[in-house]
């Protein structure tokens, strides 16, 4: 029988710990193929090396925990108890030394109630271990990425027609979110950026109720939909009625720096050669002081997760690998230019799984 926890036993024993805990997020999804919300109450999982798992389960969930056909004991917990009692009851069974955890991922007060069931417990951070679990996507996954893709670029075709001079931000981004749950998103991969003129030059903006949009206006739109647990991350900026000759100048330079990225990208090389070839498009230009972010992330089941594409980074890309080529310009004060797309590794050099259209664009 195929033993769905050895790739975490295995990290266990490279990381010389008793087990690997696992909490409700990505890689809990990537393992078990069910979510569970993140809330106040814990649950938790514990592959050891050896052996059965357990699992700390708030009594609520059990009906839906069932699902999982999950092979280990089972510790439930109520809220008119609390859970320190099934901490304590979960230690007994599984007795630890040691624990690799998701360190971007577990919260503080579940890692005290641990400490608290298992005094002098060595909690280790297992996050680069645990996630890398999900760098090669599975063609399958690829599959998954795509269609949220497909109906997110769909949702932006349907947003950009919609668009018209005095609109708000807010206004915008509520045809964006409606576009995206018409075309088959089962939820936002992350809250969408709807944001013009100053606003965009701001990467994280937030959309504004009491700005309408005008004429000469940048209009930045950063989102993308959910489907079978995938995310997609697509970014395009369009300039309403005209683009001064700055914009367009600017428009150029980000594009140019986007190409850059996929020529640069093929197995072997390292997160950061793709990085240095971005930005280094973006130095060369009159607009170096607008250079803010690194080139992009990776993406999957999380819209933010490994490999980090920045200088620095030495991760070597390999063929399933995916990230977002997003290079930007942002003039605080004036307007902003970011241009993104999803990037798949391939064996022989890489593949955009975005299709959307970024010639520049005037929507009139």
């Amino acid at each position: 029988m195929t033993d769905r926890y050895s790739e975490h036993r295995q990290i266990a024993r490279d990381l010389g710990v008793d087990a690997v805990a696992l909490v409700p997020g990505p890689n809990f999804t990537r393992l078990f193929h069910q979510a569970f919300h993140v809330n106040e109450r814990p649950l938790v999982v514990l592959i050891p090396a050896e052996g059965m798992p357990a699992a700390l389960v708030p009594n609520l969930e059990l009906r839906s925990f069932d699902l999982l056909n999950f092979e280990g004991e089972v510790f439930d917990w109520r809220d008119q108890t609390g859970y320190a009692d099934a901490f304590a009851a979960l230690a007994r069974h599984m007795p630890l030394s040691s624990v690799a955890v998701e360190g971007q991922v577990m919260r503080v007060f579940i890692h005290h109630a641990m400490t608290t069931a298992w005094p002098g417990l060595r909690v280790v951070d297992g996050e680069r271990q645990i996630a890398g679990l999900r760098l090669l996507k599975t063609p399958d996954e690829v599959a998954a990425m795509e269609e949220a893709i497909r109906l997110s670029e769909r949702a932006l075709a349907r947003t950009l027609d919609q668009v018209r001079i005095g609109q708000t931000e807010k206004e915008i981004e509520q045809i964006l979110t409606l576009s995206l749950f018409t075309e088959g998103a089962e939820e936002h991969a992350f809250s969408p950026i709807v944001a013009a003129a100053d606003n965009s030059a701001r990467p994280h903006a937030h959309a504004r109720a009491d700005y309408a949009v005008r004429a000469g206006d940048a209009l930045l739109l950063d989102f993308g939909g959910r489907k079978g647990g995938f995310c997609a991350d697509i970014t395009r900026t369009v300039f309403l009625d005209h683009a001064s000759d700055e914009a367009q100048a600017v428009y150029d330079t980000v594009l140019r720096a986007n190409l850059a990225g996929f020529a640069a990208t093929r197995p072997g090389v390292t997160a950061h050669d793709i990085d240095d070839a971005v930005i280094s498009v973006l130095e060369a230009s009159p607009y170096a002081d607008r250079i803010r972010t690194k080139t992009g992330h990776g993406l999957g089941r999380d819209v933010h997760e490994a490999p980090y594409i920045m200088r620095g980074n030495a991760q070597v890309m390999q063929a399933g690998m995916v990230w977002t080529n997003e290079p930007g310009l942002y003039q605080i004060g004036a307007f902003g230019v970011r241009i993104e797309d999803d990037v798949l590794v391939t064996e022989d050099g890489c593949r955009s799984l975005t299709s959307f259209p970024k010639d520049l664009t005037i929507l009139r």
